[in-house]
């Protein structure tokens, strides 16, 4: 199976158009943008914007995977979601202006227990960005990692509309919750949409819900992200499973850590060509 590679263009910690550049020099085929905040917050991008941005994008031979629609925190404070509600609704119309019909984000950690007051305020925000993604024929999807994938399976199973899908991020569930991205690539299956090419070991058995909240120390005493193929992701085994899943997308180079971020990614995409 051989699949298109993107990149997240932000990792290279440039000006949007010189990560574009970048992206194009290292070999991709695709990039991923965050679009919640400055240049990329939709609200500051009008339709001449829009239109500019995706032909300087084509331009470069390159489409755009997805767009990052994290919020931080995710979904689970009914006061703040109204207005989280609204934002990635704008990033999800923005994403279409861009020829691509994916946003990506974090909704939160699931609840393993479906009578907790969090799980009926995260299922109703996900119930209707679902229905108005598929209003709209895009999927609004949702990365893996803080919780187990037979959880998260379960709250997708959930929904009444189809808009929610996922985000496969093998690493966030080899770091984060020791989960075998292989069967977990088997429970999520029909929701896959868009993929993240990331690596990590996990250092620290924690609450990932409290890692979550918190983000402090524990945080990064718990797990390292790697470059790729020097973490704990058997990439061979996991691709082998992605391709018998029937997913036929992206896999999109995220790099959160680390000195030298082109280098790694450079080498991540050529890590993924080879294998």
């Amino acid at each position: 199976m051989t699949y298109k590679i993107g990149v997240i263009i932000d990792s290279f910690r440039l000006p949007i158009h010189e990560g574009i550049k970048k992206a194009k020099e290292v070999g991709a085929d695709g990039i991923q943008i965050y679009a919640v905040k400055g240049s990329m917050n939709p609200d500051n991008l009008s339709k001449k914007d829009r239109s500019e941005l995706l032909d300087y994008i084509t331009s470069h031979g390159l489409e755009v995977s997805a767009l990052c629609g994290d919020l931080g925190g995710g979904f689970m404070d009914q006061a703040l979601n109204k207005d989280k509600i609204t934002l990635s609704k704008k990033i999800i119309d923005l994403a279409l202006d861009l020829n691509c019909d994916v946003v990506t984000t974090h909704i939160g950690v699931v609840p393993t227990d479906k009578s907790n007051k969090r799980y009926d305020i995260m299922q109703q925000a996900c119930e209707e960005l679902g229905e108005y993604a598929d209003q709209v024929n895009a999927s609004f999807a949702i990365e893996t990692g803080p919780e187990a994938s037979v959880v998260l399976r379960g709250f997708l199973d959930s929904l009444t509309s189809s808009g929610v899908r996922v985000n496969f991020d093998p690493a966030n569930l080899v770091m984060v919750i020791g989960e075998d991205p292989v069967q977990a690539v088997k429970n999520l299956a029909p929701y896959i949409v868009h993929t993240h090419a990331k690596d990590g070991k996990m250092l620290l058995k924690c609450n990932p819900e409290d890692l979550y909240m918190t983000h402090g120390k524990t945080w990064d005493e718990a797990f390292i992200e790697t470059p790729l193929g020097e973490g704990n992701v058997n990439f061979p085994t996991y691709l082998k499973a992605l391709g018998e899943s029937g997913y036929k997308g992206f896999l999109t180079i995220e790099r959160e850590v680390g000195k030298t971020p082109y280098e790694d990614i450079k080498k991540a995409v050529q890590f993924l060509r080879r294998i």
